[in-house]
């Protein structure tokens, strides 16, 4: 099953990303979006497929991919089942940057200005949970991210609490539910070097944290350096995480979920599970983008991406959390 888990992945990731292509408040045929990829005509099927629906997709599959990859990494490094990219504070500290660029207009100077102040939120709370904890070990690395996550969070609540209108506070709100609405090849241009920067720094990482499993001694005495791997694991979240943040909001659960639904196919090695969870991670989120797309084009009011992934997430951890207790010893 092993062997076939990772081509299984791909065949339905294509087959989702070919619905994504499709699904919408237009709906377009097959031969449609053909044309609208291979046609040199400025058709309105090529302009629905190029410029709004192919960018969205790719979007979808890297904050999904990363999303996946950065908590399947997490969990080996820390030897947490329930560990994620939120528990190093890099979701909250790039939502701090966007409401920073909200709250302050410059998200009206330019529509990139959110996204940018996020990835730098993202990679300067990143930067303060290895500083703080530089000298300690893996416990001081999850209580660092858990206070740079709290300060991040209490930042986005005064912003909320202080917004200068309605519409200020209305704004943050959307922006924080997540979504990949209205996205264009310029946030695909601004995230994508940054999660493929940080996807090839968390790949690296596989064969370490094998060795992590046995236990940080057993790791350093075959040859793991385990600060290095600690630093190319919260550098790589970081900049991938960030940048995903930034380009599409706060979305929860993903990193937590990806790696749990592949670990047991593939023998509960924290090395092996990295590319199954990065193409179930993009399974999630471009499922879930084409949900909300048809909850609209069914119900009216736009489900946001954040929401539908967490109306889902929060049932399974409920039943992992269950799960563990029956199975701790």
């Amino acid at each position: 099953m092993s062997r076939l888990l990772i081509p299984l992945l791909v065949v339905v990731l294509v087959a989702l990303a070919g619905v994504s292509l499709l699904a919408g408040t237009v709906w377009l045929s097959p031969a449609d979006v053909f044309d609208g990829l291979t046609s040199g005509r400025e058709t309105l099927s090529r302009l629905i497929v190029t410029d709004i629906r192919l960018p969205r997709m790719v979007l979808a599959l890297m904050v999904g991919g990363i999303l996946g990859l950065s908590g399947a990494v997490l969990q080996g490094l820390l030897r947490n089942p329930l560990a994620e990219p939120g528990l190093l504070g890099v979701s909250s500290g790039a939502s701090l940057g966007a409401v920073i660029a909200i709250y302050y207009g410059f998200a009206h100077l330019t529509s990139l200005a959110a996204p940018g102040f996020a990835l730098v939120g993202g990679l300067v709370t990143a930067g303060l949970a290895l500083a703080l904890s530089r000298s300690g070990g893996t416990l001081a690395l999850i209580l660092a991210g858990s206070a740079v996550s709290a300060i991040a969070a209490a930042g986005v609540s005064l912003a909320l609490n202080l917004a200068p209108n309605p519409y200020a506070a209305y704004e943050i709100t959307t922006w924080l539910m997540g979504s990949l609405s209205d996205r264009s090849w310029d946030h695909v241009r601004l995230a994508g070097p940054f999660i493929l920067a940080g996807a090839a720094l968390l790949l690296s990482t596989g064969r370490a944290l094998d060795a992590l499993s046995l236990g940080e001694a057993q790791a350093e005495s075959l040859g793991v350096h385990v600060a290095r791997t600690r630093i190319l694991a919260l550098f790589g979240t970081a900049m991938g995480v960030g940048a995903a943040t930034a380009v599409a909001g706060a979305i929860g659960f993903v990193g937590l979920v990806a790696p749990h639904l592949v670990r047991a196919l593939v023998g509960h090695r924290p090395g092996k599970v990295l590319v199954p969870a990065t193409l179930t991670g993009a399974i999630i989120v471009v499922a879930a983008d084409i949900g909300t797309r048809l909850f609209h084009f069914q119900a009216g009011p736009e489900l946001r991406l954040g929401v539908l992934i967490s109306l889902i997430g929060a049932p399974f951890f409920l039943w992992l959390v269950l799960h563990l207790k029956r199975t701790a010893p």
